[in-house]
C-alpha cells in the first residue's frame, strides 16, 4: 500500500487529522524535523546515479576545498 505524507499548518489541524485517522483505524506516524530530513536524504541517495565512477584523487580534492 502507498504512504501518504501530510504536513498540517497548525497544531490544531494536526490534532484533528490525527484523531480522524485513528477513528478510521489508520495508523499514524509522526516524524520529527530531523527524521524528515533523514527521509529526504535517503530518497536522494536512492535516486543517485551510481554508474559514474570517481577517482580517489577527485574525492580528496573536493574534501580539501570544503
Amino acid at each position: 500500500m502507498d504512504t501518504l505524507i501530510v504536513s498540517p499548518k497548525t497544531a490544531e489541524d494536526l490534532k484533528i487529522l490525527t484523531d480522524l485517522l485513528h477513528r478510521l483505524g489508520i495508523s499514524v506516524l509522526r516524524l520529527s524535523e530531523e527524521e524528515k530530513e533523514d527521509l529526504g536524504l535517503a530518497i536522494l541517495m536512492q535516486e543517485a546515479n551510481r554508474d559514474d565512477k570517481v577517482s580517489r584523487d577527485e574525492v580528496m580534492k573536493k574534501l580539501h576545498r570544503a
